[in-house]
């Protein structure tokens, strides 16, 4: 039977990553493969997200994590790579900055939103949680979120709450959630390069709200 394009992609990428690496590690990355596969063709999952979970996965391998994909974490979730390593569980959700049709008059503030919901409701199902996002996509990460929770006062965590509910209400996610929710690491994913960079939620901010200043300054002088 012939390979669809979903399929050809994902084996000429395992032949690219399995480059060097352990006969283990090789074959984990296979067994992945396999799995993304399999749920393509069932029409959950995508490409564009799969290739970068594959990397990632490869990534977690090599520091010494066992690597699942499209893990069921309970209560409705599923997250992108699911790592074990020793008793610590690390979650990715990968965020590419897609944003549907009916959000297309306020795109920003949807993936704020989209952004904050995932690290309220995922962080807080493991020990820790990451986000995966390719180089060409600017992350905009609550600041309240990227600090340790001893930090936040109240006004802070209300208003990250208000934020996830204009678009997730079902279900609300709640104070308490909100109060203990963290980001601990922002993957930067670059696939045709086989590198995956690892940054401070906080670093990362500081830089992105630079490169959004420069932006938001060259927005305002087109005539």
């Amino acid at each position: 039977m012939p390979k669809n394009r979903f399929e050809e992609d994902m084996e000429n990428l395992v032949e690219k990553i399995g480059i060097g690496v352990s006969t283990e590690i090789r074959e984990g990355i296979e067994k992945l493969k396999d799995r993304l596969i399999e749920l393509s063709q069932r029409g959950l999952v995508k490409i564009n997200h799969s290739v970068m979970e594959l990397v990632c996965a490869k990534h977690l391998m090599l520091k010494g994590y066992e690597v699942d994909v499209e893990h069921d974490l309970g209560g409705g979730l599923v997250c992108d790579v699911y790592a074990v390593r020793g008793d610590g569980t690390l979650a990715v959700e990968i965020e590419t900055g897609f944003v549907p049709p009916d959000n297309a008059l306020d795109p920003e503030q949807y993936c704020r939103a989209r952004v904050a919901s995932k690290i309220t409701r995922y962080s807080v199902k493991v020990d820790k949680f990451g986000l995966g996002i390719p180089p060409y996509y600017i992350l905009q990460i609550p600041p309240v979120l990227a600090k340790p929770p001893r930090f936040r006062s109240m006004n802070e965590v209300e208003e990250v709450k208000k934020l996830c509910d204009l678009y997730y209400k079902n279900p609300p996610v709640s104070i308490e959630e909100v109060k203990n929710a963290r980001l601990h690491t922002v993957y930067v994913i670059d696939v045709a390069s086989d590198i995956v960079s690892e940054i401070d939620p906080e670093l990362y901010n500081s830089i992105a709200a630079s490169l959004l200043n420069i932006t938001m300054m060259s927005t305002r002088r087109i005539p």
